[in-house]
């Protein structure tokens, strides 16, 4: 092979890569995870302590035009099911594994939030809020936001109240990964100022991220950071500060991000890495490889390598993935998880839930040193859930 030929294979070798890092948007993200991987200090004497927290963007409504019974049959499911598989593992702590139910305000129906409020009540999950928007106002935002939340607390018991600004304070998740109007097209929200709306109205976290290969990614790879909104502009938690030990809230808003990276333990075409974005579904199942990438992800409040955080999500009411979701899948992560990562020694294991997760963040940021399941509650209160048709 002469010289200029393997010059030619080097050029369209590296022209090809920099095809598919645009076309899947890596361009965005992966200058960030690089840096990272390469500055990353994970080393520590101290048994690693892992908060776990499963996030759903649960859509009882998904699909066109789906019949009423559909919707109840995909609620009627996990009411059932999400219990047998979940109660049969315990955490360190003796706590289940919590599944966060962000539900979207335009899909309300009381008698589905009464099944998901029961789940709630045995100790497998809460109550968030998820919110799809397209072309929307400022204020228009705001009252969506605030009439939901009074809802889902008067006929659920979902969230605490604030008792300085009387607001009920929750976690958000964008639909169609859109927060602050992050798409390019400026679809599907419309709002520059949906961060400074989201605090006003009670909201502590975000925790819409990692959404690669969507242009909508954010640079902040594997990070917890604040994000300061700029009304004028849109995607303003494109930048922020990381939280850390010592410091203190910055901006209008903390954001918590699943882990998001390269695995090469599954290669398309055999050559190139799959993005791994933490996303669970029946063609994407949590397998013992991506659970490592998870925890190797180390995702953590900087100056406290000792606990990490792993958020994972899922689109549960989804026919096609409802039995990894609830099956064996499900299962085998669980005593993956537990087997591995829960030894007492070098690892040990805390099944949170979102609100859970933000008080615990929040906790290390404070430099707590004890156990962190003594900061679930820290800041941000446990919900007492209800049913008033009950």
């Amino acid at each position: 092979m002469t010289l200029l030929t393997i010059l030619i294979f080097f050029i369209l070798g590296i022209t090809a890569v920099t095809i598919i890092i645009r076309k899947k948007h890596m361009h965005l993200w992966l200058g960030h995870y690089l840096k990272r991987k390469l500055t990353l200090r994970t080393k520590t004497n101290k048994t690693k302590h892992i908060m776990f927290c499963f996030v759903d963007h649960y859509e009882p409504m998904w699909g066109k035009d789906i019949p009423y019974e559909q919707e109840c049959a995909r609620v009627n499911r996990w009411h059932i099911d999400y219990p047998k598989v979940a109660g049969k593992f315990k955490d360190a702590d003796g706590c289940y594994p919590k599944h966060t139910f962000f539900y979207p305000e335009e899909e309300y129906r009381q008698e589905h939030l009464d099944k998901v409020t029961e789940l709630c009540q045995q100790g497998f999950g809460e109550i968030e809020i998820h919110l799809h928007h397209d072309n929307d106002t400022s204020d228009n935002l705001r009252q969506t936001l605030e009439r939901f939340t009074e809802t889902l607390h008067e006929n659920h018991g979902a969230f605490t109240r604030d008792e300085s600004s009387g607001k009920l304070q929750y976690n958000f998740i964008h639909g169609n990964w859109c927060l602050d109007n992050s798409r390019p097209d400026g679809k599907w929200c419309g709002v520059n100022d949906e961060l400074i709306v989201l605090k006003e109205t009670g909201c502590y976290a975000d925790l819409t991220f990692p959404s690669a290969p969507s242009d909508t990614q954010p640079s902040f790879a594997n990070e917890i950071y604040y994000a300061k909104d700029d009304p004028l502009k849109p995607k303003s938690h494109n930048t922020g500060k990381k939280v850390k030990v010592g410091g203190e809230s910055w901006g209008d808003m903390m954001l918590i991000t699943g882990p998001l990276g390269l695995n090469w333990k599954h290669r398309k075409k055999g050559i190139f890495p799959q993005i791994e974005n933490s996303d669970i579904r029946g063609s994407m199942p949590p397998t013992k490889d991506r659970v490592d990438l998870w925890v190797d992800s180390a995702i953590s409040v900087e100056g406290k390598p000792d606990w990490l955080f792993i958020k994972i999500h899922t689109h549960g009411t989804q026919e096609q993935d409802m039995d990894t979701l609830l099956g064996k899948p499900f299962e085998e992560m669980n005593e993956y998880l537990l087997e591995k990562y829960n030894d007492g020694e070098n690892y040990v294991m805390h099944f949170v839930s979102a609100r859970e997760m933000y008080n615990i963040v929040k906790a290390a940021e404070a430099n707590k040193q004890e156990n962190p399941h003594q900061y679930r509650d820290y800041i941000v209160p446990a919900p007492k859930y209800k049913n008033k048709s009950a």
